[in-house]
C-alpha cells in the first residue's frame, strides 16, 4: 500500500493543486497530512486526487469549524493528534508538532509521520521510519516536496515540485 505524506499546506493553492496532481499520478491509495492545512478549500483541492485524506490539526488550522464542514463534506477523517492508524500490518502515529510524539511513541509503531518544523526529516531503524516531508508550501518551485511511502518496505520517494 502506498501512501502520501504531505504537511504545512497552508492554503497555498497552487503548491496543493500540484500536490493533488502528484498523489493521483502515483496511485496513492492514502493521503496523511500532518497539520497545517488553513482552510476548508485546501482540502477540496486535496479531494481532486480522488483519494481518502486521514490527518491532524497543525497550530495554524483554527478555522475547526470550516475543515471540519470540508472534511466531512469529502469523507476525510481529521482530529487532534497525534493520530494512530494500522494500515498494510503497519502501525502509524501522526502528529504535527514532532514535540508532540516524545511520549506516545511505542515500540510497535513503524510508521512516525509529522510536521511543523518544515524541514524534511527521513530517518530509519531497523524496525522505524521517522518522517516529515519539508517544505510544501514554499514560493520557490522545485524546493517543495512530498512523500510517497510504501508500506510494505517502508520505502520513501520525494516527488519535488
Amino acid at each position: 500500500m502506498k501512501i502520501g505524506v504531505v504537511s504545512d499546506t497552508h492554503d497555498v493553492a497552487r503548491n496543493v493543486r500540484r500536490i493533488a496532481e502528484i498523489f493521483r499520478e502515483e496511485g496513492v491509495e492514502r493521503i496523511v497530512h500532518t497539520g497545517d492545512i488553513t482552510r476548508g478549500r485546501t482540502l477540496e483541492a486535496l479531494a481532486a486526487s480522488g483519494v481518502q485524506l486521514f490527518g491532524v490539526y497543525g497550530n495554524n488550522d483554527v478555522l475547526r469549524d470550516e475543515l471540519e464542514a470540508a472534511a466531512a463534506t469529502f469523507d476525510f477523517m481529521l482530529s487532534d493528534g497525534p493520530a494512530e492508524f494500522e494500515w498494510a500490518g503497519r502501525r502509524l502515529i501522526v502528529a504535527h508538532d514532532p514535540r508532540e510524539l516524545e511520549q506516545r511513541i511505542r515500540p510497535e509503531h513503524d510508521v512516525v509521520l509529522h510536521g511543523h518544523i518544515h524541514r524534511r526529516i527521513l530517518e530509519r531503524t531497523p524496525s522505524r521510519l521517522v518522517f516529515n516531508p519539508g517544505e510544501c508550501a514554499g514560493h520557490l518551485e522545485g524546493y517543495n516536496a512530498v512523500g510517497i511511502v510504501d508500506l510494505n518496505d517502508l520505502a520513501v520517494e520525494l516527488r519535488f515540485f
